[in-house]
């Protein structure tokens, strides 16, 4: 089998391919739009690439002409020989990842869904313009400050209607330059509705996410986001390898006969994290009674809320992955035992 390697670039990536013996026998530049009509002429063979904006559409069209494809964790490629000896170019770096696929079986990310990719992204997107008007509200709610102005309480939507009437009831009436700040916050708003709209209208016509929802504290949000990140259940082992996937287990630092283990780890994605967080919060103060919440509390007892809820956020996120491999509505009694490990 032939290895074909590619370093992406934005518009052009370089390609090197090797023979079964590890010789090279092509080298050349390609547009990288052009990559996928390229690798149907190809015959079958190992596609392998580093991490990048590119990569996972390049992948896809790999996989559709035939291909074996491989993508490399960015993380990993400098120990492949990528940018050794502080030479780093395109030519260089593929034949670096071709001679490496020939000597040794490559590890890959996962290839995520076409589903799974585009639900990221629509939760993403959403993240982003929550983002910018939280930070214009900022801006506004700081000018205020320097104003000694206050304005009343209120949902985000009537923000700007809140502060016009606060500003406009002095002689010195609306700054232009805070008044621009309010106009951006208004025309935001409907578009993080409709982008909200859209994810509820994801979760509703999706089985499993509703089967999610069951779970107290769970939302459309939640749920779109915890499907797009695990993409398939089949692909952990157990609910404790989600776990840790997903960033909620505990550091270690263990050498000889010392153990030392710290805060959790904060790998994999940070904003399916911060949800399964909220979700907690939302769970541990309306349903105290829940058993998932009882076990929760006898650990803040101990160790203090804060820690309590990363523990339940934990538990969560394996009640929540169990449910989905087994294809079951939530139980409070069963979500009060451990998850038990697949076989």
């Amino acid at each position: 089998m032939e290895h074909v390697a590619i370093d992406l670039g934005g518009k052009e990536s370089q390609i090197c391919i090797r023979n079964s013996d590890g010789k090279i026998i092509k080298e050349k530049r390609c547009q990288t739009v052009e990559l996928g009509e390229y690798l149907q002429e190809r015959p079958t063979s190992r596609v392998v690439m580093e991490t990048c904006s590119e990569s996972f559409a390049v992948a896809v069209a790999a996989q559709l002409a035939g291909h074996e494809v491989c993508v490399v964790p960015a993380t990993l490629v400098r120990s492949l020989g990528v940018g050794a000896r502080r030479l780093k170019t395109d030519r260089r770096d593929a034949q670096a990842l071709s001679e490496a696929s020939c000597r040794i079986d490559l590890p890959s990310v996962h290839l995520r869904s076409i589903r799974s990719r585009d639900r990221n992204t629509l939760c993403g997107m959403r993240d982003a313009l929550v983002q910018a008007r939280t930070q214009l509200i900022n801006t506004v709610r700081g000018w205020l400050r320097t104003q000694l102005l206050k304005v009343k309480s209120g949902e985000v939507e009537s923000f700007p209607k809140r502060v016009r009437a606060a500003v406009l009831s002095r002689p010195e009436g609306m700054p232009t330059y805070v008044e621009r700040q309010l106009e951006v916050i208004e025309e935001l708003t409907p578009q993080v509705n409709a982008a909200t709209k859209e994810i509820t209208e994801q979760a509703r016509q999706d089985e499993v996410c509703q089967r999610l929802m069951t779970v107290p504290g769970v939302g459309p949000a939640t749920a779109v986001r915890f499907t797009a990140t695990l993409d398939t259940p089949a692909r952990f082992a157990d609910a404790h390898q989600v776990e840790s996937y997903m960033g909620l287990v505990p550091s270690e630092r263990s050498s000889s006969g010392r153990t030392r283990r710290g805060s959790i780890t904060k790998a994999g994605n940070g904003a399916m994290r911060w949800l399964l967080v909220q979700a907690s919060w939302s769970l541990w103060r309306t349903q105290p009674h829940d058993p998932m919440v009882e076990w929760a509390r006898r650990i803040g007892e101990r160790r203090g809320r804060t820690t309590a809820i990363v523990a339940l956020a934990r538990k969560l996120c394996g009640v929540m992955y169990a449910m989905w491999r087994d294809g079951t509505n939530y139980s409070p009694k069963r979500a009060a035992q451990p998850v038990e490990q697949s076989t």
